[in-house]
Formats: C-alpha cells, structure tokens, sequence
C-alpha cells in the first residue's frame, strides 16, 4: 500500500516501514505523528484520491531531527566591487513510516 502526503509543501510517495526526510516539523523526537493531507492512496491497482482523501490519515515516528548539506550562496556583479557570500543548511525532520490508514 502507498500513499502520496503533503506536509511542508512538498509532496512525498510513501509506503509502510519507509524513511524519509521532510522540512522540519515540531515535534519531540520518538513520538508519533499524524499525517492527515493524504492526497491518494493506491492500493493493489485501486487508486483513491482527493485533496485531502477523507478519512485517510498515515502515522509516523519522528526519529531525528537534523540540517543537510551545507550550500553556498554567491552574489557578484561584475565592475561594481560587489560581492556576497552565505552559506545555508536546510533543517529537516526524519520520519519512519508506520501505519497507512484509509
């Protein structure tokens, strides 16, 4: 069984006993999450969508919480001395997918 999830304006395709990464989110590591903006659930060739899918909600466990890799952002413009360096490191959230429901 997959579900396709929003959360963090992303749009994520998952399955049961999944990890995956997703913008950062408030939660307490080691508890357990509900994810309710389901936007389809497809299932042995059956497929149920919506925005959100009524009913359906996915569980999962917060297991870290982290920053990725670090970018460098560069801003130049040529015969003007103007130069700028920054770098950023996105924070995310590591989930593990426990249940689907729907």
């Amino acid at each position: 069984m997959h579900a396709i999830i929003e959360t963090g304006g992303k749009q994520y395709r998952v399955q049961e006993k999944e990890v995956l990464m997703v913008e950062k989110l408030e939660a307490e590591e080691g508890t357990t999450i509900t994810l309710d903006r389901v936007l389809a659930i497809l299932n042995d060739g059956a497929v149920r969508t919506g925005s959100p899918v009524e009913g359906a909600t996915v569980t999962a466990k917060v297991l870290a919480h982290g920053k990725g890799k670090k970018i460098s952002v560069f801003k130049y413009k040529s015969k003007s001395n103007y130069r700028r360096r920054q770098g950023h490191r996105q924070p995310f959230t590591r989930l593990m997918i426990e249940s689907i429901q729907g």
